[in-house]
């Protein structure tokens, strides 16, 4: 259980920067649509798997994870 804190913490963590970026430029030229639709899809997946397993360190990750993806999916949705 530790690891896998641990493991969701570091990938939850590194996605902060960008969506930090995001959000304070608003600037979403460089990012791909598809990507971020796909990733977006991909974590509400995890999440929906994390949840039925029980899964704590699935399913805080990817609930933090999937607050920043939908941010920076709405404003490159709006900005482009």
């Amino acid at each position: 259980e530790s690891i896998g804190l641990l493991a969701a913490t570091c990938t939850t963590m590194a996605f902060v920067p960008q969506a930090i970026k995001v959000i304070r430029t608003r600037n979403t030229a460089g990012l791909s649509l598809s990507m971020y639709v796909c990733f977006t899809i991909g974590v509400s997946l995890w999440l929906v798997y994390g949840c039925l397993l029980g899964d704590t360190a699935i399913i805080v990750a990817n609930a933090i994870t999937i607050v920043f993806a939908a941010i920076i999916l709405a404003l490159k949705l709006l900005y482009s």
